[in-house]
């Protein structure tokens, strides 16, 4: 797994948990819903990496 790609699917996944985060206090229900996505997008990416790179070996 590159570095840069490890890096960037997990700043995203860190990114949406802010969001959802920021859109739970402020009662923002569409904020916290995109949260939710990039934070779930993030995490896939992931996770779909960690499985391809354990079948290369």
């Amino acid at each position: 797994m590159g570095l840069g790609r490890k890096i960037r699917d997990k700043a995203q996944a860190v990114k949406g948990w802010a969001r959802q985060r920021l859109g739970r206090a402020t009662g923002n229900q569409r904020l916290q819903a995109a949260g939710k996505t990039d934070r779930v997008v993030g995490n896939l990416k992931q996770a779909g990496r960690k499985v391809k790179d354990a079948f290369k070996r």
